[in-house]
């Protein structure tokens, strides 16, 4: 019986060091990660290996920040427990554990975003189903102040990164990944924009509270055209690496183009 043929590429952190240099990466950036880790190959190290080569690389005068979300932490309302019959909606409104940036685990991010949330030094931000997490020279900054109505908007992570000049990393996701594109749903005019109450649960002077809270309504059901047109209006290139294809990406360039697209395309 023969074996089967190996069709994964091997990392060593070496190797990702040196590939994420020739995409671009360098030292002093600061870098929205989403990454599915299983596309790059066999990674000597897993998420470890990854986040490591990644801070190397960026160095002390870097960061890195990664999605930590916990939407599980949103009303039974909004589908978010498609698993739970309705007569359980109340007991999950009464006994869902408050959102714990040290304890919460990060939902649907995969396992680099779960591992960097915990990596030594990490700072995440307060909000109880959108939070982000960061590591580095501006960490700190980044994950300060996260309003509760203002996810994607003026001020939060996304919009500090954008005044920073910050990069957006792509390892083996699409633009569906890309959370920046939220930030520009923030910034574009289209008449389909609307606002909806969310609710989660907080701890708040030491105690459990459910909270409802106004935001802007998202919606990336058009971020993967976005993305198409942009990749071939601005030449962007796209990376091999190993099984994944890897963009990196200028972050304000990108949120203004695809505020205007939305603006052009969006009802």
């Amino acid at each position: 019986m023969t074996e089967p043929i190996e069709t994964r590429a091997i990392f060593t952190k070496e190797d990702l060091i040196h590939t994420f240099k020739n995409c671009g990466l360098t030292e002093g950036q600061h870098i929205f990660v989403h990454t599915s880790l299983s596309k790059l190959g066999f990674v000597v190290g897993g998420p470890e290996t990854l986040i490591r080569s990644l801070l190397e690389v960026v160095g002390e005068e870097g960061t890195l920040m990664m999605p930590s979300q916990t939407w599980k932490n949103l009303d039974p309302s909004t589908g978010v427990h498609w698993e739970a019959p309705m007569e359980w909606w109340p007991i999950i409104r009464e006994n869902w554990p408050a959102y714990d940036k040290e304890i919460t685990p990060a939902i649907g991010m995969g396992v680099v975003a779960e591992m960097f949330r915990k990596w030594p030094g990490a700072k995440r931000s307060d909000h109880p189903a959108r939070s982000i997490a960061a590591l580095g020279k501006h960490a700190e900054y980044l994950t300060k102040n996260h309003d509760l109505c203002n996810i994607f908007g003026k001020n939060s992570p996304l919009d500090k990164l954008y005044h920073l000049n910050g990069y957006v990393l792509l390892i083996g996701v699409g633009y569906d990944k890309n959370t920046s594109l939220h930030l520009a749903e923030t910034i574009a005019t289209f008449p389909g924009k609307k606002f909806v109450h969310e609710s989660s649960a907080i701890m708040e002077e030491g105690t459990r509270k459910w909270v409802t809270y106004e935001t802007q309504a998202v919606d990336d059901g058009d971020f993967v055209r976005l993305g198409d047109e942009y990749d071939k209006e601005m030449n962007i290139k796209i990376h091999r690496v190993g099984n994944a294809e890897v963009r990196f990406l200028e972050q304000r360039p990108l949120v203004d183009w695809a505020a205007a697209w939305m603006e052009r395309n969006r009802v």
